[in-house]
């Protein structure tokens, strides 16, 4: 792993990482796939080959309708206009110089989240009440950390794959002590949107954010053993994906797909997917619903599959964790996940109360060897 300077005084454990960026500097788009593919190839053995991260826990946000031609390219020939996606946050716990960090990756205000124009249209179309019936929510971040034993000013560092649906202006007020990782031109873009940018942002949703406590970036990053975020572009301009060495190997997270099925559409059982991959001669099914670039979207796509591992018990399938994942549902009848990864989880978590537990058993041992 290249590994060069410090990211940022702020944050001087997150590391700049260099080994994609001669294959990044390519400049036609052939010879680019190509190039990344071999690289991240042995990018994924050099994690794997290292240190796992400490830990890692789903935490649940919400459920929301998406469009069916978005999540799968206008794949699926059902009449079926939309699919079910739940929405999840990770706590990746790193040991970074020794010293443990908590990463939040999306941890997403629900409530805040319908002012997107789209979801603020659809609920405007279907009322209040109809919109409690299509999209669900699971509590706020913050209380699920609390249950997990970890303090809001535990958190060390947040980061998101995108920044579509985010409201950041009480971020900080939720998480006091942790700084923002934000991709520079996402970040920049967020100001001016183009016209299909705007249906996802919250035009507003970044206006008066502290700026001591963002540290904006143009590189791909390791943010502690076991843990790196790769630009991803195309989704967005700023789309990033996070990847972990955990026990089941190493994982992937974004919403580059909406489903296991996107990044192996060859042994979809979702009507049409495959066909559409044989069709077009093409690896993967994209998430299509801001069309920045999709040519650089199929590539980050093939990217992530490269990186990581297999699933262990569907080894058809690679561990890409969809950070919005399509669920089965009545409301999308016909339409169902080959597979469904539903959680991410991994090593011991780390809590202020383990940590007493721990403390008070040391002691416990000490007086009993001392008598």
């Amino acid at each position: 792993m290249r590994m060069g300077e410090p990211l940022d005084p702020r944050v001087p454990w997150v590391r700049v990482l260099h080994d994609l960026d001669e294959a990044r500097a390519i400049g036609t788009a052939g010879p680019k796939l190509r190039a990344l593919r071999r690289v991240a190839e042995r990018l994924g053995d050099t994690l794997r080959d290292g240190p796992r991260v400490v830990s890692v826990r789903t935490i649940p946000i919400g459920t929301a309708i998406y469009p069916t031609k978005y999540g799968f390219r206008g794949a699926v020939p059902l009449p079926v206009p939309y699919i079910v996606l739940t929405h999840r946050c990770l706590l990746v716990q790193v040991l970074a110089d020794g010293e443990l960090k908590n990463v939040l990756f999306n941890p997403t205000d629900y409530e805040l989240a319908k002012e997107t124009p789209f979801f603020k249209k659809l609920i405007a179309r279907y009322g209040e009440r109809a919109s409690k019936i299509i999209g669900k929510h699971f509590g706020t971040v913050e209380e699920q950390l609390g249950a997990l034993g970890i303090a809001t000013g535990d958190i060390d560092l947040v980061a998101f794959d995108h920044f579509h649906i985010q409201d950041l202006r009480n971020l900080f007020a939720r998480f006091p002590n942790a700084h923002l990782l934000a991709p520079r031109v996402e970040w920049d873009d967020w100001d001016d949107l183009h016209p299909l940018q705007r249906a996802f942002f919250i035009e507003d949703g970044k206006r008066g954010v502290p700026e001591g406590r963002v540290v904006l970036f143009d590189a791909d990053l390791r943010i502690g053993d076991g843990c790196v975020l790769l630009r991803t572009p195309g989704h967005t301009t700023g789309n990033q994906t996070l990847f972990a060495h955990a026990e089941s190997g190493v994982f992937g997270c974004s919403e580059n797909g909406v489903s296991a099925d996107n990044w192996s559409p060859y042994e979809s059982r979702i009507p049409g997917l495959r066909g559409h991959a044989q069709h077009h001669e093409i690896e993967v099914v994209m998430n299509l619903n801001t069309p920045d670039c999709g040519t650089d979207q199929y590539t980050s796509m093939i990217v992530e599959r490269a990186i990581v591992d297999r699933v262990p018990d569907a080894p058809a399938f690679v561990q890409m964790f969809p950070s919005s994942e399509t669920t089965p549902s009545a409301l999308a009848p016909g339409i169902r996940p080959s597979m469904v990864f539903g959680e991410r989880k991994s090593g011991t978590l780390q809590t202020a109360r383990a940590a007493t537990r721990r403390s008070a058993a040391s002691a416990t041992v000490s007086a009993g060897s001392a008598s």
